[in-house]
């Protein structure tokens, strides 16, 4: 695999990373070792598939500089997205990206990766005009032993998960981090109700609550935290352990979310009180004002 990277990157981040990541396609295996990487600071028409897993706020970014740099090579989405589909990856076609989103996590620093992966990958099921592309992708992670879970409405999938996500940030910008996320028990009985302060955002914009966004505003808040600290993120589970390796800066999901709800004129006073104690709240309250 190849990694386009930013004009000045190659230098920096030289010709190997240290992995320290868990396999989960077969039980629990971990993988320790100087993996070698081929990295591009150009990217030329001739690869057969290009994956896209960037930060949130980048995407628009990516389709941007992917529009002239790629193309009619296909495309993977596999990223968080709380516009439409068709907007968040202007001037891309539509023809010529599918969406996904990985059973992943983790991170990096001082060039050492950190994190994992877990057998599953979730796939928008075919598109008029994207069926090949689908079975490129198809093939490709089925090649490397993932199972595909088929996803009937990617839309509304990725809306549900990218407010699950803004519920999490929320705890996160007032515990400081992931990985302390997890050390407190409240934690995830506060991103419940998180979650239901922002279900009136996602109705307003026609989305329908999934299995996942259904259980945390439908279980009791108490019950809730115990279940995802005694099961879900048990001590010692691949989820847990990608969620503590993760130490992305917090606080785009919240901020998105937010905005949204201003423009509805939906109160989202958890959040925003959230926003409002981080340490960058000032930018953040000038860019909703």
């Amino acid at each position: 695999m190849e990694f386009y990277v930013r004009k000045g990157r190659i230098e920096t981040y030289g010709s190997s990373i240290e992995l320290e990541m868990w396999d989960g396609r077969k039980g629990k295996k971990l993988i320790k070792e100087s993996w070698n990487i081929k990295l591009h600071e150009e990217i030329l028409p001739k690869y057969d598939l290009i994956i896209v897993s960037v930060n949130t706020e980048q995407l628009p970014g990516a389709a941007q500089f992917l529009a002239t740099a790629a193309g009619h090579t296909p495309i993977l989405i596999f990223n968080n997205v709380w516009q439409d589909l068709k907007s968040s990856i202007a001037p891309l076609s539509m023809n010529n990206v599918v969406f996904g989103f990985p059973g992943a996590g983790g991170g990096i620093a001082d060039n050492r990766l950190r994190g994992g992966f877990l057998k599953m990958v979730f796939l928008e099921k075919p598109r008029v005009g994207t069926e090949h592309i689908i079975q490129l992708v198809k093939e490709c992670f089925e090649s490397a032993h993932f199972k595909i879970s088929w996803i009937k409405d990617m839309q509304n999938w990725l809306w549900n998960h990218f407010a699950m996500n803004a519920a999490m940030e929320t705890e996160v910008l007032k515990r400081g981090s992931f990985s302390a996320l997890m050390n407190h028990k409240d934690s995830f009985a506060n991103v419940g109700l998180n979650m239901r302060e922002m279900i009136p955002v996602l109705k307003a914009r026609g989305a329908k609550l999934d299995t996942i966004s259904l259980m945390l505003t439908k279980v009791p808040p108490a019950l809730l935290g115990t279940l995802f600290n005694k099961v879900i993120f048990a001590k010692g589970s691949l989820p847990r352990l990608f969620m503590e390796y993760n130490n992305s800066k917090a606080g785009f999901a919240v901020l998105e979310v937010v905005r949204e709800a201003k423009k509805a004129g939906i109160p989202l006073p958890r959040l925003t009180m959230a926003l409002e104690h981080a340490e960058h709240h000032k930018p953040i309250e000038n860019s909703i004002s």
